[in-house]
């Protein structure tokens, strides 16, 4: 039986090489920066162990559309990682073909209709950073109630999936990465309650951890639709700021098809520029950008089935310099 740190065939060989000039863009790691991602990996769960799926196999996803994956993350510091599901026979092949330098935490199962299965996860390189002793998800107390929402009872219920937030070491700065995949719902006013009191709880937050230099950092699938509009006016609420550079990035592989003005604003990566009045982050900001994987490997899929193997989301990248 063929096993994903098998010589990959030549089709693979070829992808990768295809997907290089779309992974140039990348900053390399070295030196005293860090690289920083976020990707909704659509359905990251179970695998196919071929390294060519076929009719009739499910998943459709395969070793060969893993090792893309990998070849992804592998450019990364860290990566928080949406859409890890209950099975997780695809993260743990993608793992062994990243190698052992590579380790990942993540939560359990959110059960439920709405909690659609999923896991929040942060895959990460040993290498270049360590866990440095915090990981918790984002519950919201009922005595805090009246902070974290604009109308009564509102959140006598968690949020749906619990963000998740890990605290990391490079070098000698500490930084915490919140991660989360907010509920799509029925439409745009289901989502504004849940972005609200996430924006508010994340600032509670913020200003808590101000005196201790923790560059606290937001990331994830915020399903915003466009910038200014309602969900994006309840993100940015509190203050959170998007990274710069990211506004014209396509965040999904239908962005071009359904939203030719990139209105489609789902992933986002954020951090608030003040607290308490003074410079937030202890780290550097350099540059961001996304990865447009599409129309440079497994070229004879369609878009839908594409999204299938690797994802419908794009991944997004930040650099810092600490």
């Amino acid at each position: 039986m063929a096993e994903i740190t098998d010589p990959p065939p030549q089709a693979v060989l070829d992808d990768l090489a295809a997907l290089q000039p779309r992974l140039a863009g990348v900053p390399a790691k070295a030196g005293d920066n860090l690289v920083i991602a976020t990707w909704n990996v659509r359905a990251f769960g179970d695998l196919t162990k071929k390294w060519a799926s076929q009719d009739g196999d499910s998943p459709r996803r395969d070793f060969h559309a893993a090792v893309l994956i990998a070849e992804i993350l592998s450019r990364f510091d860290v990566i928080a990682v949406q859409e890890v599901k209950a099975n997780l026979r695809a993260l743990r092949h993608t793992l062994k073909k990243l190698g052992p330098r590579w380790g990942f935490v993540l939560t359990d199962v959110t059960r439920g209709g709405p909690g659609n299965d999923e896991r929040l996860a942060f895959i990460f390189d040993t290498q270049r950073i360590k866990l440095s002793g915090l990981a918790c998800e984002l519950v919201v107390p009922e005595d805090l109630n009246d902070k974290l929402s604009d109308a009564a009872n509102a959140f006598q219920r968690q949020f749906v999936r619990t963000p998740y937030a890990v605290s990391f070491l490079r070098g000698d700065k500490t930084f915490v990465l919140v991660t989360l995949h907010v509920n799509y719902g029925q439409g745009p006013g289901d989502r504004v309650r849940e972005l609200t009191a996430i924006a508010k709880w994340l600032r509670n937050w913020a200003e808590q951890m101000d005196d201790y230099g923790q560059n606290l950092i937001c990331m994830g699938d915020f399903n915003i639709d466009r910038k200014g509009d309602p969900l994006w006016q309840a993100f940015t609420s509190t203050g959170l700021t998007p990274a710069p550079g990211l506004e014209k990035v396509p965040r999904t592989l239908f962005s071009s098809i359904e939203h030719p003005d990139l209105k489609s604003f789902f992933d986002q990566i954020a951090w608030f520029q003040t607290v308490k009045g003074k410079p937030y982050l202890t780290m550097d900001f350099r540059q961001a950008g996304g990865i447009e994987f599409d129309g440079a490997v497994l070229k004879d899929l369609t878009t839908v089935q594409l999204s299938w193997r690797l994802s419908d989301h794009h991944p997004l990248w930040v650099e810092f310099g600490v």
